[in-house]
């Protein structure tokens, strides 16, 4: 190798020159904090079988116990938006996770059915500041050239970490019984919750972070001083009524509202229903399911990571920002309905395959939080948050109540027409309310 000769003055300059790329560490804390984030949302699908059989609950109450987690999610988005743009994320998001984690841990020692529902109501409040969370700091830390992408890859954790982990908890549970699996996924969330607090920091603060770095980011549209915007000299401190005003009066925000929605309709019948659905009205054997009921999940995980790529793609190839993000979500969305099919499939594979190709179209609808970002009032980054996850998850609460009703004997077709028809209208809100992106003026 040749000896660097440069004087330290010169080496210090073509550092400088050179971006750092710690926000790619950033950007890992996050998938690995969604990978625990939607582990604790889907453990209760996994143990279902079991846990429904052993604490004698039928169809309609089970939509019941599916459903609890989305109505204190829901409920708590627009006070959990508040929060994140008051409360720094390092701060927050390390309280959230332990507190929600320790919620989790307990349902491993729930006998009763309003035991189980009392935590589920807890995990969902708690759990409510996160994406919001996610969401101002990938605003705060990347570029918007950068951005889609980076959203495709942390929320591809909500599908890659219950794919390639469901075997490993069907086996715990399969092992030590469904009490011991809740243990454990709470458990990991504590410690990680540890890990969060002492690594995550804003990007002036974060060690090892240059200026060319923080001029990358900043040039491009992130906002790294986020914390510092002000209102300017002689401006009326708005209130808290007032800005929820401004976030639900414009048509392009309800555009998205409203495609959430039907997004996360899809994305609830595979955290709730799924592995119920493949147990008892496709006989699979409860390893089998595990195994299995996978493969959509590992299909959703490249939808997503294809949505964020070909997302940014477009962008540099000059296509406009709106084209860009909303080409993905609304082919996807369209992608979705062929779950339809699952209807008509009378074999195993054929079942698990229109599965995976919809849930591969749910996976590239997902980065729609880029929207949040290029739309959101910049100082409202985490209420419009709030409110776009409040309408949007809503999903969790309907999806479940209503496959419980649609389920009749043992036909699901029903409940399958209905997840489809709403991915249909996803598409069309999309298509047709959110128009020219751009951010909107507080």
């Amino acid at each position: 190798m040749f000896a660097d000769t440069r004087s330290p003055n010169e080496k210090a300059k073509t550092d400088t020159a050179t971006p750092s790329r710690k926000r790619l560490l950033i950007l890992l804390l996050l998938f690995v904090t969604v990978v625990i984030n939607y582990l604790d949302r889907s453990n209760l699908s996994i143990a279902a079988p079991e846990m429904l059989r052993d604490l004698h609950i039928e169809p309609v109450r089970a939509g019941l116990v599916f459903s609890a987690f989305g109505w204190t999610y829901a409920l708590m988005q627009i006070p959990g938006g508040w929060l994140v743009d008051k409360i720094a994320p390092r701060i927050l998001y390390a309280l959230a996770l332990a507190a929600w984690s320790i919620a989790t841990m307990l349902l491993g020692w729930a006998g009763t059915l309003v035991g189980v529902l009392a935590l589920r109501l807890a995990i969902g409040a708690l759990e409510a500041p996160a994406y919001p969370i996610n969401n101002r700091v990938v605003t705060t830390w990347f570029p918007d050239r950068e951005r889609a992408a980076a959203i495709g890859f942390y929320t591809s954790g909500q599908f890659v970490g219950v794919a390639f982990l469901t075997p490993v908890l069907a086996w715990l549970q399969y092992r030590f019984g469904w009490h011991m699996m809740f243990v454990a996924t709470g458990l990991a969330g504590v410690i990680w919750a540890v890990v969060w607090y002492l690594v995550y920091r804003e990007p002036r603060q974060f060690r090892g972070v240059n200026p060319a770095e923080i001029e990358l980011i900043a040039n491009g549209g992130g906002l790294v001083d986020i914390n510092a915007q002000s209102p300017s000299p002689g401006t009326k401190p708005s209130s808290n009524l007032r800005d929820l005003g401004t976030v639900l009066s414009h048509r392009k925000l309800w555009g998205i509202y409203l495609g959430q929605f039907a997004v996360n309709s899809t994305l609830w019948f595979f955290l709730t229903w799924f592995p119920t659905y493949l147990v008892n009205y496709r006989h699979l054997t409860f390893i089998n399911s595990g195994l299995l009921g996978s493969l959509p999940f590992l299909a959703a995980f490249v939808g997503v990571l294809c949505s964020g790529v070909l997302s940014d793609w477009l962008i540099r190839q000059g296509a406009s920002l709106g084209f860009a993000r909303k080409l993905p979500i609304i082919a996807g969305l369209l992608i979705s309905t062929s779950i339809i099919g699952a209807n008509y499939a009378t074999s195993t594979p054929w079942v698990i395959g229109f599965m995976a190709v919809a849930f591969f179209g749910n996976g590239l609808a997902s980065i729609t939080w880029s929207l949040v970002s290029a739309l959101a009032p910049a100082r409202l980054i985490g209420l419009t948050g709030g409110v776009f996850n409040l309408i949007g998850n809503l999903a969790a609460i309907t999806t479940p109540i209503a496959i419980g009703m649609l389920v009749h004997g043992a036909d699901f077709s029903r409940a399958i027409t209905y997840i489809a028809a709403i991915a249909l209208l996803g598409c069309l809100s999309y298509a047709l309310l959110v128009g020219k992106v751009e951010r909107v003026k507080a």
